[in-house]
């Protein structure tokens, strides 16, 4: 590595230990030549992940864009830009397992979808709203409906988890 002050090649590694979640190196530095001391950073180089949009055409995913997305659905509700941060961070993360370097946008989408209502309903809705493109009134209470009917099955399937936690506790005893 050459140092930044003498540009000598001439440097070793004092320090070192990982950073960003195990995704970085972080090394300190030092120029045998001048004893400048300096901070380098080592990464993977992470392939460039496209987007495949409705109308065919391809670009480069952007966490910026699907965040201001998420925090345009959650204006005005009690959801922590944290919270929203960590979404787009899963979001990519499952995208990048797949190991596919082009995504279709509608991918995305679900994706989101299937998150959000456990976030937040009104922030599904909105979303849903731009998503799907809803132009009609009743599409947006059968939307709702949809929500509900989520809702409802979640409840019934951890009354069911409960009453098989239940009823394993009564057999053993």
């Amino acid at each position: 590595m050459r140092c930044p002050r003498c540009q000598d090649n001439n440097t070793k590694v004092i320090d070192s230990r990982p950073v960003e979640e195990n995704t970085s190196i972080r090394r300190r530095r030092l120029c045998t030549q001048c004893d400048f001391r300096f901070t380098t950073f080592e990464r993977v180089e992470k392939m460039p992940l496209l987007v495949i949009k409705r109308d065919g055409t391809r670009e480069e995913f952007s966490k910026e864009k699907l965040l201001r997305g998420l925090v345009r659905s959650c204006e005005k509700r009690p959801i922590a830009l944290e919270t929203l941060e960590e979404v787009v961070k899963n979001i990519e993360s499952e995208i990048r397992q797949k190991g596919q370097n082009e995504v279709p946008s509608t991918l995305i989408g679900e994706m989101v979808m299937d998150i959000l209502p456990k976030i937040d309903e009104v922030a599904y809705i909105r979303y849903a709203s731009v998503y799907r493109h809803f132009e009609d009134p009743t599409v947006f209470l059968q939307e709702i409906e949809q929500l509900k009917q989520m809702q409802k099955n979640n409840a019934e399937g951890q009354t069911n988890l409960d009453l098989e936690a239940n009823n394993a506790e009564e057999d053993q005893s």
